[in-house]
């Protein structure tokens, strides 16, 4: 069995001034170290992979660290750091909320909370995924946390902080953990090559920064992959090429996007259905490929200006073929292309035959330049015309001026205006074309300038038309459609007729009063939909908004019924027909008796 450790472990922090990217953090705990300011209660929060378990354990080391830096920093050679770094320490305590999520593991760690350091200052509690403690353990844990013992820091650690309460979120102070920048995780994988002694190129090095997402973890994790996939060499250090990470992560190469640029550019059709058929055949999908052309020529419009050069999140060398290609590339086409490839990706699923989908988009792109050339040709000849026709008519006012009149008193010297040239008048037949092309051009325009205040407009106007000229309601033309409602009723509602022949109805505009005598009779209006639909039909007006009402005083008190015996029915019968109790002795029948049931 080896000893080989990951580089996730192997490389763990272990000190504030070596966590990646969260300098913010250090930063804050250093000076309360310094300041002697320390909480008692603290809750890291962000990604995963960013650091928040390491920071909390080197700040825990800090506290009881006995011969601490200058800077504030652990110096892991004494006996308290030794022993934490051995995970030997009792002053350190670290739980996992996912396995120790209940009352009963929050009553053990108050039990232990009772019990002083054995040597150092603090006891230090770290819970990690903090967020899998029960809603019962978070309000167990409340107490403790709120006013531990003086000698008590507890630290926690969740990727998930909405799901934590906020009596506990108000207890702690909160630091937000972000996201790595690719630089800093770029940076920290060259200082492990350095140590392994593996020659490893950047570009390999800032794909798996990219390919990390923001986890420093995730990309140490890839970084052993693609270390594994490196044969050992006879002499020498190791190789990690970037060929090597690109295969081995599945990731298209970026020469296949700026070939691909050059290819629409030039509008050589053929060669980019040659490309895009090659990276087909290497495994990659239709949508990867739009995408990272869609990425391709974002970087290359981010990379046209040198204020937003930094934006770019690629290597020096990438930076360098992008500024060269995009001086051969027109913004114009960068920005039709990137419409057509967000169009593409957002019918994609919905396409059936994906790679045509595809196809067509980069077919098109490759028009964009011919499509905008004609553009910028169409325009200028109609300027030049604009121009003439605009020169004939200042050459033409000059012309009156060549013999300007003499100083005379003033007079009325207005011109005759010209006589009104009437055209011709033109063949019926070329009447009917003229206004045929009209109406065409008139739809052609409402169609490309269609908005949605028009639409509203005309949804507007075809109500007004549709609209029923409202009446004015009375209570009495109420209570007739309310009758001739019940009465229309199938016969299998006979319990809602009944109930709206004995409701009592009360009009004051808007509102109908509807009052019934139950509960249940309220239940049985509001569950009939059809009934104001109806009324309201039947009045030619919407201003009825119904109320149901129960009057209780109509609820008469009913007895309680009982069962009859024979005997009382017998009684009562004979009552009612004497010829009954004649027919028993007629029988020679024994008489009921009072035993009797």
């Amino acid at each position: 069995m080896s000893n080989f450790v990951v580089s996730a472990r192997k490389y763990r922090p272990m000190r504030f001034d070596e966590i990646a990217g969260q300098e913010h953090v250090s930063l804050t705990l250093k000076n309360a170290l310094k300041n002697d300011q320390l909480a008692h209660a603290f809750l890291f929060t962000g990604p995963r992979g960013v650091g928040k378990t390491t920071s909390a354990r080197i700040l825990a080391k800090a506290v009881n660290c006995e011969n601490i830096t200058e800077d504030f920093e652990p110096c892991n050679e004494c006996d308290s750091c030794r022993s934490f770094n051995e995970n030997a320490s009792f002053n350190i305590i670290e739980l996992d909320a996912a396995s120790n999520n209940s009352v009963e593991h929050i009553r053990t760690l108050t039990e232990q909370v009772r019990f002083q350091p054995q040597r150092g200052k603090y006891k230090v509690f770290i819970i990690d995924e903090v967020h899998m403690l029960s809603a019962a353990a978070f309000n167990a844990f409340l107490k403790t946390l709120e006013e531990p013992p003086s000698y008590v820091i507890f630290i926690l650690a969740t990727t998930e902080k909405h799901k934590i309460l906020p009596t506990i979120l108000s207890r702690c102070q909160i630091f937000d953990f972000r996201r790595i920048q690719i630089k800093d995780i770029t940076a920290f994988l060259e200082k492990i090559c350095k140590n392994e002694k593996i020659d490893a190129d950047k570009e390999a090095l800032h794909i798996i920064a990219q390919k990390a997402d923001g986890a420093l973890r995730d990309a140490l994790s890839l970084f052993d992959r693609m270390v594994s996939a490196i044969p050992a060499p006879e002499k020498g250090n190791k190789k990690l090429a970037y060929e090597t990470v690109i295969t081995t992560l599945n990731i298209l190469d970026f020469d296949y996007y700026f070939k691909l640029t050059d290819a629409l550019v030039a509008e050589d059709v053929a060669s980019v259905l040659v490309l895009f058929n090659e990276i087909m055949n290497n495994g990659f999908d239709g949508d990867i490929v739009i995408n990272g052309l869609a990425e391709h020529f974002r970087n290359l419009l981010v990379c046209r200006d040198e204020k937003t050069v930094k934006l770019l999140e690629v290597s020096e060398k990438l930076q360098e073929r992008y500024a060269q290609q995009v001086q051969v590339v027109p913004p114009s086409f960068l920005l039709s292309g990137l419409n057509i490839t967000n169009d593409c990706d957002i019918n994609f699923k919905q396409a059936k035959n994906k790679r045509l989908h595809v196809e067509l988009a980069l077919v098109k792109m490759a028009f964009i330049n011919n499509v905008l050339k004609n553009t910028e040709k169409s325009t200028p000849s109609e300027k030049k015309n604009l121009a003439t026709s605009k020169h004939t008519v200042q050459k033409a006012k000059p012309a009156k001026k060549e013999n300007p009149p003499e100083k005379r008193p003033i007079q009325d010297v207005r011109e005759p205006s010209p006589p009104i040239k009437k055209e011709p008048a033109k063949e019926p037949e070329q009447q009917e074309k003229k206004v045929l092309k009209k109406n065409t051009t008139q739809s052609k325009d409402y169609t490309s300038s269609f908005r949605l205040d028009a639409l509203d407009e005309a949804v507007k106007e075809e109500v007004k038309k549709n609209k029923v000229p409202q009446e004015e309601v009375s209570l009495e033309a109420i209570q007739n459609a309310w009758d001739e409602y019940a009465n229309s009723l199938p016969d299998n509602n006979n319990s809602l007729r009944a109930i709206m022949k004995q409701a009592e109805l009360r009009y004051d505009k808007p509102d109908l009063i509807i009052t019934v005598g139950s509960e249940l009779g309220k239940n049985q209006v509001v569950q009939d939909f059809k009934m104001m639909d109806a009324l309201r039909e039947k009045l030619h007006t919407q201003d009825i908004i119904p109320k149901i009402e129960i009057d209780t005083s109509r609820n008469v008190a009913t007895e309680v019924k009982r069962p009859v015996s024979f005997k009382e029915r017998y009684i009562n019968m004979k009552k009612e027909y004497p010829l009954v109790d004649k027919l028993r002795k007629a029988l020679d029948l024994k008489e009921l008796r009072d035993t009797d049931s």
